[in-house]
């Protein structure tokens, strides 16, 4: 897509794009969880540039609402959608950040990352067919830790989040039993357990019951030095989620088969956290504002190149390179209604 891909995409940095946009408010609405992200990247953006990003935090679905009637220049999601769904919205999406579900417990004696789980044993806790610390599923997988003679109290997210999303696409991939009993969504039917509202409900539970299990996202489980389960992924290594698991998962999607709407959970890579999932942006296929599509594109191109720091700071992990290299294919799919790309603004 001329120098404004290859710019954007390449290098991400703001002196090197020479779109011709004039300086306007953009707008933008949808997932609340990299909320903080986003109002840290616009207020770097805004210093170094003088343009406005407005970000509205209304909930994924929201976000998609609103951007498919054209109130918003962009939506955001941490739900893709699929081809079929982009096709028949007229819409756009690509990532721009990566996070995870986060398994974590409250076991005596039992540390950050000493605990070990596997896909199909953690899908048979969260549906109660699974029911104590010291069942031999689970002492077979890990020697040497001291399992106590408990029950297993199963915490979950009693309200609607992408985080839930995250480990019901898990466990969906990873038990047919889940897959066909209880699906996939932001919101379920559990068949078990606790339910609390946000990370810090699921976590304040876990906390205080021991023997529990709970999830949250993987920045809140960073920043709060949860005692995190170690999961075995696709390759069969047990890894812990950190920076470089999370982005490995990212850098081993296949994007460019999925209309960029890759969800990362169960990646191939030998060192990828297996219930990651990204955060995406989703503009107008067709638009008569090409110039406020393409300065949604400059800031988040911006952004990539800039704002590793407040993705970190805000409980993300940044796009790797690889996969921000990839993101022209989404962006020259932009124009407007007489077929004139955002290159053209030149």
């Amino acid at each position: 897509m001329k120098t404004l891909l290859c710019r954007a995409v390449a290098a991400c940095a703001i002196a090197g794009v020479s779109i011709i946009v004039q300086a306007a408010e953009v707008t933008g609405a949808g997932a609340s969880s990299p909320r903080l992200v986003y109002l840290k990247w616009a207020e770097a953006y805004g210093k170094a540039t003088g343009n406005t990003i407005r970000y509205q935090s209304i909930g994924s679905g929201g976000g998609v609402k609103e951007v498919t009637s054209k109130s918003v220049d962009f939506g955001a999601s941490d739900i893709p959608l699929t081809e079929s769904e982009l096709d028949k919205r007229g819409l756009v999406q690509f990532p721009v950040l990566v996070g995870a579900a986060v398994p974590f417990v409250n076991l005596p004696k039992v540390a950050a990352g000493e605990l070990r789980l596997t896909g199909p044993l953690l899908a048979d806790i969260f549906r109660g067919r699974l029911t104590r610390w010291d069942d031999p599923r689970i002492a077979d997988i890990n020697p040497g830790v001291s399992l106590p003679a408990m029950s297993i109290v199963v915490v979950r997210r009693d309200d609607g989040a992408g985080v839930s999303y995250f480990l019901t696409h898990y466990l969906a991939k990873v038990s047919p039993e889940w897959r066909d009993s209880i699906g996939v969504g932001s919101a379920v039917q559990w068949p078990v357990g606790l339910g609390g509202k946000g990370d810090e409900g699921v976590a304040n539970f876990v906390r205080r019951l021991p023997g529990a299990i709970g999830y949250v996202e993987y920045g809140y489980a960073r920043a709060n030095k949860l005692a995190h389960v170690s999961m075995q992924n696709r390759s069969g290594a047990f890894v812990a989620p950190d920076e470089k698991s999370l982005a490995a998962a990212a850098r081993s999607a296949a994007w460019d088969k999925s209309a960029f709407g890759e969800v990362l959970s169960d990646q191939s890579a030998p060192e990828a956290w297996p219930i990651a999932g990204a955060s995406f942006v989703m503009l107008q296929r067709t638009t008569d504002k090409l110039a406020q599509a393409a300065a949604v594109v400059k800031f988040f191109g911006w952004s990539c190149q800039n704002g590793g720091k407040f993705a970190l700071d805000g409980g993300y992990v940044p796009l790797p390179g690889e996969t921000v290299n990839q993101l022209g294919a989404a962006w020259q799919r932009i124009k407007d209604p007489a077929g004139k790309t955002i290159a053209t603004l030149e």
